[in-house]
């Protein structure tokens, strides 16, 4: 499914957040949105997600959701949010047990997702006995349990430590690369951007407007921190984003003085 925004404007009262915004988001994309603190990635993503109505503007939703799909716009976020008393295999669950699916077809899911989270083994555990890393991963599986036309992700590495967040960030690659799933991905972080996107949106500081969209067109499969394309598109995004940051921080210093 491909999302368009045309237009798109958010105010918080007198307080502009985001403003004019137009993008694309092609079907198969992974979609980068970076930017300094306050410049409304979150916004963003919770208006592509239909949580929040823009003041100005529209989303569009075009073309059809994959076969099996029962949530077209699905979020993963930084706080897992298990439920603690329900197993691995209950919290994958409970975001099917509102559909009209057997019983065959819900454990169906189950299994697949558990398979492609490298979960199978841990379906029984509750999450005080999971890791960080275990515990997104759950998140995810729970993500996918849906068959999601679009995955909207809010920094979804960001609570963990760095050797785990390296680990994750090659199995996004992975599943990227052989589920060709739509994503939107909200991140402060370089690497995770350059790693996973295929096009990077980097947005002003608050009102947030877009300053320029990069392009990534190395495949997933080859891409490394030292591979000499992406370095080179690091170097270039920080080189947007550097003095919107320290602008976005002088601001956020002043309004709390």
């Amino acid at each position: 499914m491909q999302l368009e925004l045309k237009n798109i404007g958010h105010n918080y009262g007198e307080l502009t957040a985001l403003d004019n915004i137009n993008l694309t988001i092609n079907d198969g994309e992974v979609v980068a949105i970076i930017g300094p603190s306050g410049c409304g990635k979150s916004t963003l993503l919770s208006i592509l997600g239909g949580l929040i109505q823009p003041t100005n503007g529209n989303v569009y939703q075009l073309g059809k959701t994959p076969e099996g799909c029962l949530n077209p716009l699905t979020y993963i976020f930084q706080d897992f949010a298990l439920l603690p008393w329900r197993s691995v295999e209950g919290n994958i669950k409970l975001v099917l047990e509102d559909h009209r699916l057997s019983k065959s077809e819900i454990q169906d899911r189950i299994d697949t997702v558990l398979q492609r989270t490298g979960l199978t083994d841990f379906r029984d555990a509750f999450p005080k006995q999971l890791s960080g890393g275990m515990s997104q991963r759950v998140g995810i599986a729970r993500a996918l349990a849906v068959n999601p036309a679009v995955l909207l992700m809010d920094e979804p590495l960001s609570a963990l430590d760095a050797q785990t967040r390296l680990i994750l960030m090659d199995e996004f690659a992975t599943l990227f690369e052989k589920s060709a799933i739509t994503a939107v991905y909200v991140t402060h972080n370089l690497d995770e951007a350059t790693r996973l996107a295929d096009k990077v949106v980097a947005l002003t500081r608050r009102p947030g407007r877009i300053s320029e969209t990069v392009i990534i067109d190395i495949p997933l499969s080859r891409r490394r921190d030292d591979h000499p394309q992406v370095i080179k598109t690091k170097n270039k995004l920080w080189q947007l984003i550097r003095q919107e940051a320290i602008e976005a921080d002088k601001e956020l210093t002043g309004a709390n003085s």
